[in-house]
């Protein structure tokens, strides 16, 4: 894989590839303060959730290591009022993606935990960094075990239908769905990818497209109102798509359109899985239902790449998510095996083990 999604630099500047731009350009940004790594989350230079959770500790680190420099932080009590002010500013980039509160989460614990060490600020700071570095590292671990899991489920010569993009570009790297493919792919089995466009941002014909012809997986681009054609001339196999957040139900929120493929895939009798780390898994909602939808500004809707294609003052919404309800799921790949139905039992005993 020659590109990476993102990285914390030994100078302390977290590094992206800006995906608005891809796949015409191919252009890494430089971001020096939390609130730059803020507004690359809220702007989509960063989008699919492990990597907007790793961004999102990344910047705390930026934002923890510039208190150092601030003359009104002199202890331990004036630097956790302003990181809690930092984190809570943080959390609310993106709503919808429960990773981003699990790694702001992660961090505070650590940050409550050193006041009982009465560790001195550097030696704080040093700590959120390192903790910063291991949620990344830790991702991609988390995605190759998932890989190796879910490439159970795909036989030789199979054609996956996927979504929005969760690979590498969605994570710290390897990913979700395409890194189940990639797993596959790594096994000798002749696996073939049809990605859906994705409207209104088009992630699948911007970002899946190119992840994939980087690696030389071979992969199909279709409209999206073209997979139920597909499936009904017996041209999928599977369907993997990845999750931004997951009720403890087994519910599922995942990119606008994902619904109507799930419940396409069960009239026609093809599985459909999706990938995703436990850190998705929000065990403190009961259903979908519960999970917020972000909506996002409609000229995502009303323009493609600046140019106007409705007419002015038309009425348009552009949510960024939708909610694919249990009983549409097939099985949850996980990095600690794969899920099946009872998803209420199955997701509570993963998660006391």
């Amino acid at each position: 894989m020659a590109f990476y999604t993102l990285k914390l630099r030994d100078d302390d500047v977290v590094e992206m590839i800006d995906q608005r731009k891809l796949p015409l350009e191919v252009i890494y940004v430089e971001l020096k303060t939390y609130k730059e790594v803020y507004d690359a989350i809220k702007d989509m230079i960063v989008r699919g959730a492990p990597a907007i959770g790793v961004s999102a500790a990344f910047g705390l680190y930026l934002g923890a290591k510039s208190l150092l420099e601030s003359p009104e932080v002199k202890d331990y009590k004036s630097f956790n009022k302003k990181f809690f002010d930092i984190a809570d500013f943080m959390f609310s980039a993106r709503p919808t993606a429960v990773n981003l509160g699990w790694a702001v989460d992660r961090i505070k614990k650590l940050v409550l935990n050193e006041e009982n060490n009465n560790s001195d600020l550097k030696t704080l700071v040093a700590r959120i960094r390192k903790e910063s570095v291991k949620i990344y590292d830790e991702d991609i671990e988390i995605n190759k075990n998932m890989g190796k899991y879910g490439a159970a489920l795909l036989k030789d010569g199979y054609s996956v239908l996927t979504h929005c993009n969760a690979g590498a570009l969605a994570t710290a790297g390897y990913g979700t769905a395409l890194g189940v493919i990639r797993a596959a792919v790594s096994e000798n089995k002749k696996i073939s990818v049809i990605s859906d466009e994705t409207r209104p941002f088009l992630q699948g014909a911007r970002l899946t497209t190119w992840e994939l012809m980087e690696d030389g997986i071979p992969v199909t681009l279709i409209a999206d109102n073209s997979a139920g054609l597909l499936m009904r001339k017996g041209g999928i196999n599977a369907v993997i798509v990845g999750a931004d957040r997951i009720a403890s139900n087994g519910d599922v929120a995942n990119k606008i359109g994902t619904y109507q493929v799930a419940v396409l895939a069960k009239e026609n009798n093809i599985p459909f899985y999706v990938a995703a780390p436990l850190s998705t898994i929000d065990i403190d909602i009961k259903s979908g239902d519960e999970i917020p939808i972000e909506e996002r500004d409609v000229n995502e809707v009303v323009s493609v790449f600046g140019k106007r294609i409705a007419p002015e003052n038309v009425k348009a919404v552009n949510y960024a998510f939708d909610v694919t309800p249990n009983k549409y799921v097939s099985a949850i790949i996980t990095e600690k095996g794969v899920l099946y139905p009872d998803y209420k039992k199955s997701i509570a005993d993963v998660f006391r083990k």
